[in-house]
């Protein structure tokens, strides 16, 4: 149904650095760089990352997230510590979510600009 997704950023540089490292364990890298303009994807770029003069305000009640597919519960686990280690920040640890279904295995975290990310993997391990 979507084609691509932009986010717009305050620092390509700071945002780089995060979601080089989150995305890196889901199998996802920088496909496209430009001055101010990221480009992420696994053949092709899905996720834009833009600098903006006026990126949306981050709004935790909002119940907007990105939801990204992982291979693994591993790489889920590994999504998480990137970003914490990475400039982001916790939202929800690596764990199953049997509100979601037997096998919904997540975790949420929260970017340098405030988005909330989510990576899963539906695979029983």
């Amino acid at each position: 149904m979507l084609d691509h997704i932009s986010l717009g950023v305050r620092d390509a540089t700071v945002s780089k650095r995060f979601y080089d490292a989150v995305l890196q364990p889901l199998g996802y890298s920088c496909l496209s760089q430009s001055p101010g303009s990221l480009g992420y994807g696994a053949d092709a770029v899905a996720l834009w990352v833009n600098e903006a003069a006026r990126p949306v305000s981050a709004d935790t009640e909002s119940g907007l997230h990105f939801c990204f597919a992982a291979p693994t519960r591993k790489s889920v686990d590994a999504f998480h510590a990137a970003a914490l280690r990475d400039g982001g920040g916790d939202n929800g640890p690596p764990g199953l979510r049997a509100a979601y279904g037997d096998n919904y295995y997540a975790a949420f975290v929260i970017d340098p600009d405030g988005y909330r990310l989510e990576a899963y993997c539906g695979k029983a391990e």
